[in-house]
């Protein structure tokens, strides 16, 4: 009997790479292992449950058994997998069961970072980079008040519009010097700010959370800037962590993350890896467009057909709805000057180099309708640059 791909993790890009391959192959064999339920949801529908009052139930797209009956493969749910020899090309998971596999994909994601903290209320610290992580939290959001959101990047920031809108009071805390730091001006980080400050959330900036401490059925926080306030309820959105110790036990090179070539492929020349547990040419690719893309070429690649994977300037959809907002190619690092347009329509920022390319755009509002013709531009101009 022939050995199947075998894939571990059952995120957006595992799920990605299983309907690609099945497009392209309807008889391969392949197997998929995965430590949660395995249903299908669409992740990004986790920033806005609590405005759309969602539970983790309502974003089931398909239950575990349905996807694995519509995409025609074994599906190993709620098993987890310890260690990889491969030498013999074969898995081992909790429950005592051997997989063999013929070529081996780690989709295994990554783990939210939790930032040091003392007090005994860090147990009480929610995440939210999963189903089974909102499934696990939303009694306690949905009834609390006052919720601290930790982390006020993409995520974060969405959340706390979220919840805000959702009627809750909400504390932002982060210790850059503005919002989205990574990722916007200082221009629109105030734009937002205000934004958020008019739905009534509390925005604390260059400070930590010190301590979160039990006070009665509250929890008492305190900031490195000696603030000191009570929630119900916790959210930490302050990063993820690439879930490499697998690959590592295995070893696989690892570096902030599962490194791999143009091919996806890893140190060993059958196991490669996707989403955000890989690491590709320095940088880990953590949103759903170079997931997609990243999935289609393994799949290509794993059906004998070697297909590296290119990532051109990608569109970033932020879901702030009060400020809805787009974004493409470099938006903050190694910008010489801004192109500001501002108007009743919204915001235009494009991003230049000290000869006047390009590096990347951001339109918030009716100026959103530019979005797709920047991004034409931006991976026009960087084709030509690239053929120079």
């Amino acid at each position: 009997m022939p050995r199947p791909i075998v894939i571990i993790g059952s995120g957006f890009a595992a799920y990605q790479l299983v309907k690609t391959l099945r497009r392209l192959n309807t008889e391969k064999a392949i197997t998929l292992i995965t430590a949660d339920s395995g249903d299908e949801y669409h992740k990004p529908d986790l920033s806005h449950v609590f405005s759309r009052q969602q539970m983790a139930a309502d974003l089931i797209k398909l239950t575990a058994a349905e996807f694995a009956k519509e995409q025609q493969i074994d599906l190993l749910n709620h098993s987890e997998v310890t260690h990889i020899d491969k030498d013999r090309k074969v898995v081992f998971c909790t429950q005592g069961r051997e997989v063999a596999y013929e070529k081996l994909v780690l989709a295994t994601g990554a783990r939210p970072f939790i930032p040091k903290m003392s007090g005994d209320a860090i147990n009480a610290i929610h995440t939210f980079n999963s189903l089974s992580e909102y499934q696990a939290c939303q009694a306690n959001i949905r009834s609390a008040a006052k919720v601290l959101v930790i982390g006020a990047g993409l995520v974060g920031v969405e959340l706390a519009m979220d919840l805000a809108t959702a009627g809750k009071q909400v504390f932002l805390v982060d210790p850059q010097a503005s919002l989205m730091a990574n990722l916007l001006p200082e221009m629109l980080s105030q734009k937002l700010a205000a934004v958020l400050a008019k739905q009534g959330v509390t925005v604390q900036l260059q400070t930590r959370v010190s301590q979160l401490q039990h006070q009665d059925s509250s929890i008492a926080v305190s900031l490195d800037n000696d603030l000191h306030f009570t929630c119900d309820a916790v959210i930490c959105a302050a990063g993820l962590i690439p879930n490499s110790q697998l690959a590592q036990n295995a070893g696989l090179e690892v570096n902030k993350g599962i490194i791999v070539n143009e091919y996806l492929q890893t140190s060993d020349s059958d196991i490669y890896a996707l989403g955000d547990c890989a690491h590709i040419n320095g940088q880990s690719m953590a949103y759903l467009q170079p997931a997609l893309l990243s999935a289609n070429a393994l799949a290509s690649t794993l059906l004998n057909q070697a297909t590296a994977v290119n990532f051109p300037a990608m569109l970033v959809k932020v879901k702030t709805p009060l400020l809805p907002m787009q974004l493409g190619g470099i938006t903050v690092s190694n910008v010489h000057r801004w192109r500001v347009d501002i108007d009743a329509q919204g915001t235009c920022i494009k991003a230049l180099d000290a000869d006047e390319m390009l590096l990347g755009f951001i339109v918030t509002e009716d100026k959103m309708k530019q979005a797709f013709g920047l991004l034409k531009q931006l991976n026009s101009q960087n084709t030509v640059l690239a053929a120079a």
